[in-house]
Order: structure tokens, then sequence, then C-alpha cells
């Protein structure tokens, strides 16, 4: 259930509401939007009498929320959330492009692939430092060092890093580097993680699970913003289904089904949901033009060399080119991707690019 306040309410009203909830042993989520304040009532609401708070001072009406994700459903936040990272926006009018590669790999691999997806316009890095792979004898990722390498790439560049965390026990330490949390498809449903990121004041994006529905991605969104992290971003990665010309099936529909239900901000991955670089830019402008907030791509390089995910990857020309195009897609729905920034960047003392080891 919802209590909507009036426009102009005061916060000894809200506070009321609030008081008054918890004291009959449900849990408050106070939403402060521009006009007015919508408190969310989450739990045991037997004991809770409509009636009872519409008849409080400040209190314009109360509203049953039917959907079994309360706090990320639209009923309950009927604006769009923002979430910005180092002054960048996600869920506005800009469609922001988060690109790199999918495993760093070395401290010159990841700061050439920055410096490259920031020229041509990308808003934030993405690198794997933790890798979760189908198979154990793959490469798992740098880990720590991996870590200090996007680091670096950031303070380079001024890109905001996203990096997929894994493990509960690995959190704290993604978490001290990482400007966004990345929760991967295999662990969309790992209640712990969930739980543990929702403690954590560090943005979050949740890729749908392999062969999750969209209600069930948003119930996990649900488990993030239930433990007090309202910064939450969902994204449709593909799916697993009969079909085997790609990788995944990449449910396109999802993402204006998603903005319908939810106010969180919905990021679209091509590449995954594809797997093969050459269906990346039709997908990805289709994305946009579907209404997605945000892409999130990858870019190598040197893809036919890369350790992991390499045929799913753009190298920075062919990124260049489909950056171009998105701007024409998102100008035609009033809204915007960044230009292009050769703007001079720092300089950074040469290391020889290494491949690492599978």
């Amino acid at each position: 259930m919802i209590v909507v306040m009036k426009p102009g309410a005061t916060q000894a009203e809200i506070n009321a509401v609030i008081q008054r909830a918890e004291g009959l042993g449900v849990k408050t989520h106070p939403i402060y939007g521009d006009n007015r304040t919508v408190i969310a009532l989450v739990g045991d609401l037997t004991r809770i009498s409509r009636e009872a708070f519409n008849a409080m001072d400040g209190v314009h009406e109360t509203v049953r929320i039917q959907e079994p994700y309360k706090l990320s459903s639209r009923t309950a936040h009927p604006h769009d959330t923002i979430i910005e990272v180092m002054g960048v926006k996600i869920g506005g009018p800009e469609v922001v492009v988060m690109a790199g590669p999918c495993s760093v790999e070395s401290r010159a691999q990841i700061i050439e692939a920055a410096i490259g997806v920031k020229e041509a316009g990308a808003k934030i890095l993405r690198g794997g430092a933790f890798k979760p792979r189908t198979s154990p004898y793959s490469f798992q990722g740098l880990g720590v060092k991996g870590l200090e390498y996007l680091a670096e790439a950031r303070e380079v560049t001024g890109l905001p890093i996203i990096t997929e965390v894994t493990t509960v026990e690995t959190l704290p330490i993604v978490a001290e580097y990482a400007d966004i949390l990345q929760i991967g498809a295999r662990n969309m449903q790992n209640y712990g993680l969930l739980h543990a990121v929702g403690k954590v004041q560090r943005p979050v994006m949740l890729k749908r699970g392999m062969s999750g529905t969209v209600e069930e991605l948003l119930m996990c969104a649900e488990y993030i913003v239930s433990n007090g992290n309202y910064n939450v971003m969902v994204c449709e990665r593909g799916i697993r289904t009969y079909e085997t010309s790609t990788r995944n099936t990449f449910d396109l529909n999802a993402v204006p089904v998603l903005k319908q239900r939810s106010h969180l901000p919905v990021v679209a991955d091509p590449s995954h949901g594809t797997g093969y670089r050459e269906y990346v830019p039709a997908m990805s402008r289709a994305a946009v033009a579907a209404g997605a907030d945000a892409l999130i791509l990858e870019i190598h390089p040197d893809p036919d060399n890369a350790v992991s995910d390499g045929r799913q990857s753009l190298d920075l020309k062919e990124f260049a080119d489909l950056m171009t195009s998105l701007r024409r897609i998102a100008a035609a729905l009033d809204r915007s991707v960044a230009p292009a920034q050769p703007a001079p960047l720092a300089t950074v003392a040469p290391a020889p690019l290494v491949k690492a080891i599978a």
C-alpha cells in the first residue's frame, strides 16, 4: 500500500504517518517527489486501516499496490528514477552508453579501451575483474589487480566504472573501486548477494537471468530496493530459448514492458543478447528506439584476440561508427547520445599489452 501525501504536506505530517505505520509493524519507504511525497508501506498490512490513514492530516489518499514488487513498481513511484554517477545521469533524456571489454586483461588494454570509448562518446567504462565463467578452465579475471587497472583508467579518462560483483565475500573490495556494481545474469537470484548490495550505497545494475521472466527480474530488484538501496537499474541481456542462430534471444519486448511496469532505469545489452558483433549495431539502435535508458556494450581494441567474448565485441572504429548512428536514432525520439569527445586526456606511461592466459 502507498500513502499519498497532499502537495505541501509538512514534514511533521509525513513523520506522523511513518510513526503510525511503523508502530503497526510495517516497514516504511518515503519517496520524496517534486510536488508531493509518497510513503510505501511494506509487510503485513492486515492491521492497516486505509480509512484511518486517509483521515490523518496531510494525507491525500491511500492506494493498494497490486504488483508483488511494491517499491519497484510505477504505482508506488510514478516518475522515472534518475541515477546520477559522477555527473552522469541514467534514466533521463540522455541515452547513456557504457562500453569497454568483457574482461580486464592488462593495464594497457583497459586504458586503451577507456580512451577509445570516451573519445567515441561513452559515458561509463565497463570491464570485468571477477568473471563467472561457464567453464572452470576459462579465464576468471585478474581480480583485485583488474580493479586497480580500472581505477587507473578512470583517473586517466574521468569515466566512472561499472564492474561485476560475483560473491558476498568480494563485495567490499569491489565496492571500494567500482562506481556501479553489476549483478550478472547467473546471480540474478542470488538472494544473499542481493541483500548485501542492498545495504551498500553504490548504484546497482541487475541483469536479467538467462531464463528469468520480467516479473522475476523486478522481484529481484525489489530485494535490493527493500534493503535500502534505491539506485537500481535493470538490464535486458537476452534469454535462453530454442533458437540457436544467436547466443541468446534478445528480448526487445522487455524494454517497453519494464518501462511501463517500473520506474527503474532500463539498460539493454545487445552484446550478450546476440553474441555476434555483426548484429550488435542493429539491436543497439532498436533498443534505443524501444526506449532503453542506457546501453552496455562490449568493446575491445583487438576483439579477435580477446580472452573472453571477443566474438561479440566491437572494435573501437566499429563502436565510433555505431555511436554516430545512435545519435540520429535518439534525436528522432527527442533524446540524445553524448557527442564524440576528442578532448586531450592525461598522458599515461606506455606498458606492453600482455594477453592474459586462459
